[in-house]
């Protein structure tokens, strides 16, 4: 057993910006063709709809994260509900989210610096960002907090600045503002396929959970930080994408031109006033590259974290991933892994991580969403209903909703997401020797214990 803790350092704001780096506040301009196409120009109820769904998982979250505060997240919770096999089926599930989406920042990171300056190789950009990153987490959560707050002002900036000079220079008559919020029984279907897309970009929330060992009062704090994450991004989203759509309101130029249509939005607002199209363009691709770096640093620090959890219940080598470094109280070599593993961003192709991210996203979803109703209500012979309506329907609509955006994963995801699964059943094989043992846990006493640290 691991003699040393981890820090207690993170407040609630602590949190929310790490939740909020993870999310990328700019992200929404990552999508922004393609689901204000989907949806007919109606991108901002997409986005209200969206936030509604992941609204109710994200109270599932808060239940468990209040329930048991400790790291691992959807693996903590699910091996401690249903059990160590279940437990580790999510885990490896939730590690294929949570591994490769560092990988898809450094390839961003590397594809828009080689464009900027195409003298130096895009590896050079992937190995500098991959070093940095790994170096940052290294040396300790505290540093990370003080970069990620740093980091979001950049896109907290630019996003102030869009907005202000939407607002100041387009034209604000009743008909222009109700336009993107009238919406036609037409538009129904592709309202929904676009909020499904969306649920995506609100990845991260979960994450916050990953931290439950480095929280101040984290019974407290993980349940608020997640919520406040939850609605700010949600608000930030909503208020960027109506004002891109007054900005320019022709949607249907996008239809040919889905993956540069922010770019066009951009232009248009720098077109307005009086900073021109290449300030905002060069403003939107340095801010945009600032949050992708605090996205990969963040996604590093929750995939270390989920490895510590599951080396010190034993099911991954402990001698590797339950090793705290003595001075700065991180899980140093489960970094080290981590970014080792990601050196394959050097060879892999963006299409193929990105296909790869969303599927451990909505097992682990699914699987707390369950969490709650049998923690709370198998554990209570009382049942209200208030105790009914709070941790039987709320999380029931969490895993319908969950099984809903199942729909929207593509064939490559499935196979990828089930092909990983099934090299985890295999590994579960041999650590049980054929189901014929226990996985190895912790005990009671030592749970009680960290959570009471």
């Amino acid at each position: 057993m691991s003699a040393i803790k981890m820090k207690r350092v993170l407040t609630t704001p602590a949190l929310i910006a790490f939740g909020l780096a993870y999310m990328v506040p700019l992200g929404i301009f990552t999508t922004y063709g393609e689901v204000t196409v989907l949806s007919n120009g109606h991108l901002p109820i997409a986005y209200i709809i969206t936030l509604a769904m992941i609204f109710f998982t994200a109270l599932s979250y808060c239940r468990m994260a209040n329930k048991l505060p400790i790291a691992g997240s959807a693996y903590s919770y699910v091996q401690r509900t249903f059990g160590g096999k279940i437990g580790f089926l999510v885990g490896w599930a939730q590690i294929l989210d949570y591994l490769f989406l560092p990988i898809l920042n450094y390839l961003v990171l590397g594809i828009y610096l080689n464009e900027a300056f195409p003298s130096v190789p895009a590896y050079v950009f992937v190995l500098g960002s991959l070093i940095g990153v790994s170096l940052l987490n290294y040396l300790g959560i505290k540093l990370i907090n003080s970069v990620n707050f740093t980091l979001i002002i950049v896109q907290m900036i630019f996003i102030g600045l869009f907005i202000f000079l939407t607002l100041v220079n387009v034209n604000l008559t009743p008909e222009a503002m109700i336009k993107p919020l009238q919406v036609n029984a037409s538009d129904f279907s592709g309202l929904m396929s676009g909020a499904a897309i969306l649920c995506l970009a609100f990845l991260g929330f979960d994450a916050i959970a990953t931290l439950a060992e480095e929280s101040n009062d984290a019974q407290k704090s993980l349940p608020r930080a997640i919520i406040w994450t939850v609605l700010i991004a949600g608000c930030i989203f909503l208020v960027v994408s109506y004002c891109a759509h007054l900005a320019y309101p022709k949607w249907s130029d996008f239809i040919d031109n889905k993956d540069t249509a922010s770019l066009d939005v951009v232009r248009q607002v720098g077109n307005l006033s009086q900073l021109g199209s290449n300030f905002m363009y060069n403003f939107f691709q340095a801010a945009y590259l600032t949050g992708v770096f605090a996205s990969a640093m963040t996604a590093q620090t929750s995939v270390s974290r989920i490895f510590y959890a599951m080396g010190r219940e034993g099911v991954l080598p402990k001698q590797i991933f339950y090793k705290i470094h003595p001075r700065f109280r991180t899980p140093y070599l489960s970094i080290i892994f981590v970014a080792c593993f990601s050196l394959l961003s050097l060879v892999l192709d963006l299409s193929l991580v990105v296909s790869m991210i969303s599927f451990g996203a909505l097992v682990a979803f699914t699987f707390v969403n369950l969490c709650v109703i049998k923690s709370y209500l198998g554990d209570t012979k009382t049942k209200t209903v208030s105790t009914l309506f709070k941790y039987g329907l709320l999380p029931a609509i969490g895993v319908l909703l969950s099984l809903w955006l199942w729909t929207s994963l593509d064939a490559t995801a499935m196979i990828v997401g089930l092909v990983w699964l099934a090299m985890g059943f295999l590994y579960l094989l041999y650590l049980t020797r054929g189901f014929t043992r226990l996985l190895p846990s912790i005990d009671h006493k030592e749970l009680h214990s960290i959570i009471k640290d």
